[in-house]
């Protein structure tokens, strides 16, 4: 999909482009060369989340030789995104990783004004019906990851109480967390209390950003006797998890390994139910090349990654060997669709 009479533009702008290996810059018109961009959302890209699961998983594929050249963006306002974007696609980049929900507009945007670039969002959801054969949304079954954490909570429980505390249920992969959380656990044992608490705040952005509601609700769990609380949709989730954490229970965390992000909560976090980000967009980078060199077809739409569980780290003495067995089982189980969650993809 290169068009060998593009010219380069150098374009300044304020946002960190640095290379993965060399100083060099490529020629990315070039049909041999294979050049991967990627753009953060506003973060670093060693952020121990997406951004730098996302940048490892370009950097094995550099590593494996299948990509000759890959930059990334740092993005230090949301108003840079677009710009950010164009950079790599005026410098005749093959594949642009865009990494987080945040950029899916600006995404799509893109993928209808560069047609031969092949655009990978992480955690962004494409709608049917407004699919882009040039874009892919690399998505994740958030039931399975929820339903993992359920399962733990319900073996580490002495007061047969767990409950989880996240964003909106009007969100789909919210939703989803939620009720796999409880199948998870009731899957361990069908008579456990189970409550999930949703914000009841149906704006994306209001309910995933509420931190003190997540603490005083994982507060009110605690005081009455649930004794491991699952947490997430962004800082309303760490707000829980921190908050339980500190009321001395145990916590599981989601999206990433939480140890390394939620420092006050770490003592006492079991696990993290994980979506495996770096696989996912090193598989996406493949079919990109594949499809470059016209030996496959790129998946416009959407991709679905996999999910598991973190270490469980300080903790990993205290959780019992058959507990980590059936842990492992399950997670097996739900790879290979032996162990099924029953939960829909949207809230009926």
């Amino acid at each position: 999909m290169k068009k060998p009479w593009f010219t380069i533009v150098v374009v300044l702008i304020v946002a960190t482009f640095l290379p993965a290996c060399s100083s060099s810059t490529p020629d990315c018109t070039r049909l041999e060369i294979v050049c991967v961009g990627l753009v953060t959302d506003v973060g670093k890209v060693d952020d121990r989340s997406y951004n730098q699961s996302s940048w490892e998983g370009v950097q094995q594929a550099q590593v494996e030789g299948l990509v000759q050249s890959a930059h990334y963006i740092e993005s230090v306002d949301a108003r840079d995104y677009a710009e950010n974007i164009a950079v790599f696609a005026d410098a005749g980049y093959d594949v642009i990783v865009t990494v987080g929900v945040a950029l899916g507009q600006a995404t799509t945007v893109a993928a209808e004004e560069y047609p031969q670039v092949y655009f990978i969002g992480v955690d962004q959801f494409q709608e049917a019906g407004a699919e882009k054969p040039n874009l892919t949304g690399l998505v994740f079954p958030e039931d399975q990851a929820g339903f993992l954490a359920g399962a733990l909570a319900a073996q580490m429980t002495v007061t047969g109480k767990v409950g989880a505390v996240l964003g909106a249920d009007a969100y789909p992969p919210t939703w989803r967390y939620g009720e796999g959380f409880r199948a998870g656990a009731r899957y361990i044992n069908p008579e456990i209390e189970v409550i999930v608490a949703y914000h009841n705040d149906a704006d994306f952005d209001e309910a995933s950003f509420d931190p003190d509601w997540g603490a005083t609700t994982a507060y009110i769990m605690v005081d009455e006797g649930f004794d491991v609380l699952f947490g997430g949709s962004g800082t309303t989730g760490d707000g829980a998890v921190v908050a339980a954490a500190q009321r001395g229970i145990y916590v599981i965390g989601a999206e990433m390994d939480q140890y390394f992000l939620q420092s006050e909560a770490a003592p006492l976090l079991l696990s993290s139910a994980v979506k495996l980000v770096k696989p996912g967009t090193y598989a996406l980078i493949v079919l990109a090349r594949d499809a470059q060199a016209g030996t496959s077809e790129f998946p416009g739409g959407n991709y679905t990654g996999e999910c598991s569980y973190a270490p469980f780290h300080d903790l990993d003495s205290q959780v019992p060997a058959e507990v980590k067995t059936r842990m492992e089982d399950i997670n097996q189980g739900l790879q290979e669709n032996t162990i099924k969650t029953e939960v829909p993809p949207t809230k009926p």
